[in-house]
């Protein structure tokens, strides 16, 4: 069936859809036992590595693949069929380096320095933001970690949450109240994962993307040295990645559970040509009006919501000058992402009916795991605040 958002489509996006295509089917014969168990999917990762793919968002000056950020979405989408919590893992790593390669916000030799890293040794990264107090960060208020200046550099001292990855992650950023430098300072420090007082508490036991091993951080008197703070932000000014960074950050979590929707459409479709009750005399279910409707409902959740996806993300590289502008929308395509893509699954379900609830079938895991894209920030009433303020302005 001919895809109408293939306008988007280029040669060299092709490539890494079907390099993205050939990882999600390895990723998805591992996914149910790595589900079943809550383990992480190491080998996973060991494949992206190999086929250079976490290379993707680093800028081509850096020796990157310099993806923009609607082809980072679509590769993402893709990685998602095969497995979220894999995909999910990934994006992290790809908002983060995608976001910094469009800020320049780093000293030029620090940004260099890390890009070899990546480059040479495949180092991966995420930004460990969110604490047990503070929530969000996007909802605003300061971290309660925080960083003491010692001779040789900063000692760290904090408690942070959901650090996705965090057992196949070589860096983690970690935002932290500068000591003794006005009330109110915030740092970032980029922070290797293997630095002494850095210790990862086992609590991820939920019920859905169980293999992203988003445990609980806690930063014991970290030592990084004084080029690791690579961010300042005085009391009261504005986050100056905060437009970027969220902006890449919401569209590859969009990207994400949509992948995991499509994933559940798959399995649903495959079930209905396949599914020939007796009753119907050796006609595959999919020949029934009922099924079909649910199908084409499917389907049209999905492909609203990637066309806004898709639309946003080629607005966003177009006009850099009136990103600022694009902000509701760019959280509008998450929530709208997560709610359809949440819709889509409950569909795919209706599809194939009580099988699919069996383990012998994805359907359950992709059930469990999309509804992780709703607590995602911006959440749905954020989202629609900040647009309707936008229009109201």
């Amino acid at each position: 069936m001919l895809d109408p958002l293939a306008i988007y489509d280029t040669p060299r996006l092709g490539d890494w859809l079907a390099l993205a295509d050939e990882l999600a089917t390895r990723f998805a014969a591992r996914a149910p036992q790595h589900d079943r168990d809550g383990t992480f999917p190491f080998a996973n990762f060991d494949d992206l590595r190999a086929a250079q793919l976490h290379l993707l968002p680093l800028p081509q000056r850096y020796g990157g693949w310099g993806a923009t950020l609607l082809e980072a979405t679509r590769v993402i989408e893709r990685l998602a069929r095969g497995d979220g919590a894999t995909a999910l893992v990934f994006a992290m790593h790809v908002q983060v380096l995608g976001s910094l390669g469009e800020q320049r916000a780093w000293d030029e030799r620090r940004f260099a320095a890390f890009a070899r890293e990546v480059v040479e040794r495949g180092a991966l990264i995420n930004s460990c933001a969110t604490e047990p107090e503070l929530g969000s960060p996007s909802r605003g208020g300061l971290p309660n970690t925080r960083a003491r200046r010692v001779e040789d550099g900063w000692r760290i001292s904090g408690h942070k949450t959901f650090a996705s990855g965090i057992p196949v992650l070589t860096h983690v950023l970690i935002p932290a109240v500068l000591e003794d430098e006005p009330e109110g300072t915030v740092g970032v420090f980029l922070v290797p994962t293997d630095r002494p007082g850095l210790r990862v508490e086992p609590t991820w036991e939920v019920m859905g993307m169980r293999a992203t091993a988003s445990h609980d951080l806690l930063l014991e008197d970290v030592p990084v040295a004084a080029e690791d703070l690579v961010q300042r932000r005085l009391p009261g000014a504005s986050d100056p990645g905060r437009v970027i960074g969220g902006a890449w950050f919401g569209m590859v979590v969009a990207a994400t559970y949509l992948g995991i929707a499509a994933a559940a459409r798959d399995a649903a479709l495959a079930f209905a040509r396949e599914r020939r009750p007796t009753a119907l005399a050796g006609r595959a279910i999919a020949t029934l009006e009922p099924i079909q409707r649910l199908a084409g409902a499917c389907e049209a959740h999905l492909l609203t919501a990637r066309a806004l996806l898709y639309a946003t993300a080629a607005v966003w590289e177009q006009r850099p000058e009136e990103r600022a502008q694009l902000m509701s929308h760019i959280g509008l395509c998450k929530t709208i992402a997560t709610t359809r893509a949440v819709e889509a699954t409950d569909l795919a379900l209706r599809i194939v009916g009580g099988q699919a609830m069996s383990h012998r079938l994805p359907l359950e895991r992709l059930f469990r795991d999309v509804r992780a894209g709703l607590f995602h920030p911006p959440t749905e009433e954020t989202a629609l605040a900040a647009l309707g303020r936008a229009l109201l302005e």
